[in-house]
């Protein structure tokens, strides 16, 4: 059965099994999973992965039992599941609120709303879009192409003993992804226990002076499965930003302050208070420049939408083929509206007793215009870049960071701070805004991706939309206990609530992003730092059109370049390696036995590395909590003269660990041909 088979089947027939009770059960049992492991990875390394592949892959392996389950069944569960990859984006700006000072922990009603509300809308915002970017686009869509791959192999496993191959197949994707997954949690585990070490750190003085850079290589298997799944184009350009940021602008930097002796403590200090912003400007700049590719795209999208609407309200709605039915955009305007409402009665409790109470009605009628303003706005830009990379490689922080920005110089404007407390809080009231509009961006990104997938497979657009909001309310009631189980045990990098560790969890973007906040509102911003990044920015830009517009057709994406320069280097680095690492296996199994199996269960195997560590990350947290200890798997006698040779250990056996896993997988997609 292939793509076309599937298509034309679903445009002759409007009664079939898609959107049931038993789908949107296992979606959300597949969503609380890997809801959990992308709020830890998240706030762990600043990066979250789509969940939508190996998703499918445990759909079709669970309904394979069941008689009547069909390829758009399995596609509303993986929609649903894909959820967990988009709505824990909210980490990226909420653990700001923690780290301000203003809460102690996540209050679960007030996190809940952000997300389901916001989530909402996302969902809402993108059904305009969907023409504009996915039916009516080229956009490849990676992602959502490569889970139609799997869903159509699932499909052809049922489809008679000729298709043999396909289900042998599909049972062998949910073995990689368990085994994947498995030794994942394990060599996360052997890290717990300090044999292997976390990190390989190493800092340099250049020549005379004060001038230093330094190295920091993060042993997780999960940033390889990431670097895996955004390929080897975004990872050259993540590699261009790290040199930028370690070889061109650390050593600037550190070679204007006075000579210390700690080289590693100054390198890390220019990295955090100043290269880092370096990165913001750059960021905002890749995310404006996609925004101004979208104008035209997006507004055929809404005049496509609203005529579909009338031929509804005509009457004419039947002869819409089954794969352009949205949900009518009336509706749309009817629950974006609705969801305004209960979004005004959480701003105005939040700020209720506050130092800026006072001026609560403009305070609130501001944000929700904001919210819808600036919400159109992201969720278009985070639309074409799931398109162009990837849900995983989405803009989703840089578009935070411009969030913030705007949300904070609007809130000076209205309420004017005079006081140190009336600061703080309109800090903590910009993160509250800019989380609902993250949440609005990320969900739009993912339900675009997922729709892509529909087209491709035949499924009903607005089934689908329908199954994305059951998803954003099932992970918006998971992630504020998760949430709250990390900050107790771990804390997070620079709060002043710290957790059982001594080592917080990094949370990159929502450390910068309240730096931004609160730099803005009490005029402590360095917008000279700001306008250099803005300035490479642009560079970087003109760079990626010309490559564009050369011989080669090559690409330098800039949101990637700039993602370089303001992710630590103990994040970036491994997914650099990760890209590498994917690419070389998908040339080595291009040279054997059925390549296209072997790189769709390359696939699967780099979703299963970031699920298991992921998952012991967040069992682990419920361990040290559970027993009030730093390091409850830590062996007794390991000291800080140990430190280098569980630097090697670690790197050999990472090393070791990735080359056996893509033999492996390489040798079990040999053996399906």
């Amino acid at each position: 059965m292939t793509g076309s088979d599937v298509v034309t089947i679903a445009r002759a027939t409007d009664k079939r099994v898609e959107l049931t009770a038993r789908g949107i059960a296992l979606g959300a049992l597949i969503t609380l999973v890997f809801t959990a492991a992308n709020v830890y990875l998240g706030l762990k390394v600043g990066l979250t992965f789509a969940s939508s592949i190996p998703a499918a892959v445990i759909s079709m392996a669970v309904l394979r039992a069941v008689r009547n389950a069909t390829i758009w069944e399995n596609n509303i569960v993986q929609t649903i599941a894909s959820a967990a990859g988009t709505l824990s984006s909210i980490i990226f700006v909420l653990p700001g609120l923690v780290m301000v000072g203003w809460w102690t922990g996540f209050p679960f009603w007030q996190s809940f709303g952000i997300c389901v509300f916001g989530g909402i809308l996302g969902v809402m915002y993108s059904v305009p879009l969907r023409r504009a970017m996915v039916t009516g686009s080229d956009l490849p869509y990676p992602e959502g192409v490569a889970a139609a791959e799997v869903l159509e192999v699932g499909a052809s496993a049922g489809a008679g003993t000729e298709n043999a191959a396909a289900a042998a197949e599909n049972k062998a994707g949910l073995v990689v992804i368990v085994w994947g997954s498995i030794v994942s949690a394990a060599v996360a585990a052997i890290e717990a226990t300090k044999t292997f070490a976390t990190d390989v750190v190493g800092n340099v003085r250049l020549g005379a002076g004060n001038t230093v850079s330094g190295l920091d290589i993060g042993l997780q298997l999960a940033l390889v499965g990431v670097g895996h799944l955004v390929g080897v184009t975004v990872g050259v350009a993540m590699l261009v930003g790290i040199v930028l940021a370690w070889g061109v602008l650390v050593p600037i930097y550190s070679s204007m302050h006075a000579p210390v002796a700690d080289t590693a403590a100054l390198a890390n200090d220019v990295f955090r208070h100043q290269v880092r912003l370096v990165g913001a400007g750059a960021i905002g700049v890749a995310a404006i420049w996609s925004l101004g590719r979208l104008a035209r795209p997006v507004v055929t999208g809404v005049i496509s939408s609203l005529a579909a609407a009338r031929a509804r309200t005509n009457g004419d709605g039947a002869a819409l083929p089954i794969t352009e039915q949205d949900i009518p955009f009336n509706q749309v305007l009817i629950v974006s509206g609705l969801c305004l409402i209960p979004l005004a009665v959480l701003l105005a409790s939040f700020l209720n007793g506050t130092a800026i109470g006072t001026a609560a009605i403009p305070l609130v009628i501001g944000a929700i215009v904001y919210i819808v303003v600036a919400g159109l706005v992201v969720a278009a830009v985070c639309g074409y870049m799931a398109g162009l990379i990837g849900s995983s490689n989405s803009p989703v922080s840089g578009l935070a960071i411009l969030t913030v920005l705007g949300a904070a110089l609007l809130l000076v404007g209205v309420a004017h701070p005079s006081d140190p407390n009336a600061a703080k809080a309109l800090v903590a009231y910009s993160l509250f805004v800019t989380a609902i509009i993250i949440n609005i961006a990320t969900i739009s990104n993912d339900n675009l991706q997922d729709l892509k997938t529909g087209q491709l497979v035949g499924a009903t657009p607005w089934k689908q939309q329908v199954a994305l909001v059951v998803g954003v309310a099932f992970g918006a009631a998971v992630i504020p206990p998760i949430l709250d189980l990390l900050n107790h045990a771990y804390g997070f990098l620079g709060s002043p609530i710290h957790g059982i560790t001594a080592q917080p969890l990094a949370a990159p973007q929502a450390t910068l992003i309240s730096a931004l906040a609160d730099g803005i509102i009490t005029g402590k911003l360095a917008w000279n730092l700001v306008g250099i990044g803005a300035l490479i920015g642009f560079a970087i830009v003109a760079v990626d059109e010309a490559l564009r517009r050369g011989k080669t057709r090559r690409q330098c994406p800039p949101l990637a370049v700039a993602l370089g320069i303001y992710l630590p280097m103990s994040v970036t680095f491994m997914v650099v390696v990760g890209a590498f690492a994917g690419k070389a296996y998908d040339n080595w199994v291009a040279t054997r036995p059925n390549p296209a199996a072997g790189k769709r269960l390359g696939i699967l195997l780099a979703s299963g590395l970031i699920v298991g560590e992921s998952l012991f990350g967040v069992l682990l947290s419920g361990l040290i909590v559970a027993l009030n200890r730093d390091a409850p798997l830590g062996l007794p006698g390991i000291t800080d003269a140990f430190a280098r040779p569980s630097m090697w250990l670690g790197l050999v056996g990472c090393a070791v660990v990735l080359i056996f896993l893509y033999r492996w997988v390489g040798g079990v997609a040999r053996r399906l041909a």
